[in-house]
């Protein structure tokens, strides 16, 4: 049989192995340098509480593509969740993202979903056409009190700069509604594993042709690779490279851990709006899974910080400095025949669990197609 090292044990890196070991044509390695597989998916029962905890901050599984919900399901049994957060601002307790009710609570009024639209148009910045950064693309869309109250602190927390610093579209990610649906997510599929995300990717590796190697740290191009038929790498791309052409920006997360009596917030995510507060949001493990009963309770306090050598990288920063050095980075890919680059720090966007896993398939039904094993 043909070897294949996968580089990454998270979504990506599952979703290719199963694949392409089912053919019964490949010897796939799977090496991980963390001590567990799932990357930053991983979950795993709290030693004291017995809750699932999600270890990398909360992960809620939703797509509307029934081919990917589908084969997450086959691995396992989703129960359906629907992620209804939070956001307190002075004192105020708020539904996000911004909604009839939000709209209402947030002014002292009563509209009707007509009425909220008109109003919320009446306060957005008319003078700005063409918004370029994150603070103009908020006051044009939601105006200057819901900019300040809802995005200012919390953005300059999460990204660690002013707003007018970062590029617009990462605000047209978050939606305004006008009625009373508080279900941060528009997909037609929402739900959180059974067991825990663990399970589902224990599943997709547990197979004859898929050893997997914890603790495993490769070097990138630096590796002797050539007893490898191919390569699917789904680490940082600098890194794959040694950073020849410097590091791609990233802003990490981490956590501060608590445990209670009871139950602490009464929700799953709740975040913190003011600048003042110095954690992003606070996330309540037990309330991921509404399905099991607990008498104690462990909750995170969620913290933002730049990414260094040795921290884990979260989120692409994607600034325009960032863009000119993943070009050259992206030039280097294009000569390497035998290495596929997958996943979110590989290709150096922000993806969600589905976009991932659909693009893990994609690409491995494409490379079986290639070797004329489709």
């Amino acid at each position: 049989m043909k070897k294949v090292l996968i580089v990454g044990a998270g979504f990506s890196g599952a979703v290719v192995a199963n694949t392409l070991a089912k053919t019964g044509k490949y010897q796939i390695e799977v090496v991980d340098e963390r001590n567990h597989i799932g990357g930053n998916c991983f979950t795993e029962r709290d030693s004291v509480t017995n809750v699932m905890v999600h270890k990398y901050g909360p992960h809620i599984f939703h797509t509307s593509n029934e081919k990917v919900w589908n084969y997450v399901n086959s691995f396992g049994s989703f129960r359906p969740f629907v992620n209804r957060v939070k956001s307190i601002y002075k004192g105020e307790v708020y539904s996000m993202p911004i909604n009839l009710h939000t709209i209402n609570q947030f002014y002292g009024k009563s509209f009707g979903p007509a009425e909220a639209k008109k109003w919320i148009e009446s306060q957005g910045d008319v003078s700005i056409t063409d918004p370029k950064t994150f603070e103009e693309q908020a006051k044009k869309f939601v105006g200057e009190k819901l900019y300040k109250a809802f995005f200012y602190g919390y953005t300059k927390k999460q990204w660690g700069t002013e707003p007018r610093n970062l590029p617009a579209s990462i605000l047209k990610r978050l939606p305004v509604r006008f009625n009373y649906d508080d279900n941060y997510y528009n997909d037609v599929f929402q739900g959180i594993p059974k067991e825990g995300y663990t399970a589902i990717i224990q599943k997709m590796l547990e197979h004859a042709n898929v050893q997997v190697k914890l603790g495993n740290h490769f070097s990138g191009e630096k590796d002797k690779n050539s007893e490898y038929h191919h390569i699917f790498y789904t680490g940082p791309i600098d890194a794959y490279f040694s950073f020849r052409f410097g590091r791609l920006g990233y802003r990490t997360v981490y956590f501060k851990e608590y445990r209670a009596d009871g139950d602490f917030q009464g929700n799953a995510v709740i975040n913190y709006a003011e600048e003042e507060v110095p954690y992003t949001r606070v996330h309540e493990h037990k309330h991921f899974t509404p399905w099991e009963d607990h008498k104690a309770t462990i909750y995170f306090e969620e913290y933002s910080k730049e990414t260094d050598a040795e921290d884990i990288p979260y989120y692409p920063k994607r600034l325009e400095e960032d863009m000119e050095i993943l070009k050259q980075y992206e030039s280097e890919v294009q000569k390497l025949t035998n290495v596929t680059f997958l996943g979110r720090l590989a290709t150096y966007r922000y993806l969600d669990m589905h976009h991932i896993i659909e693009e893990a398939l994609d690409s491995a039904e494409k490379f079986l197609a290639k070797e004329g094993q489709s």
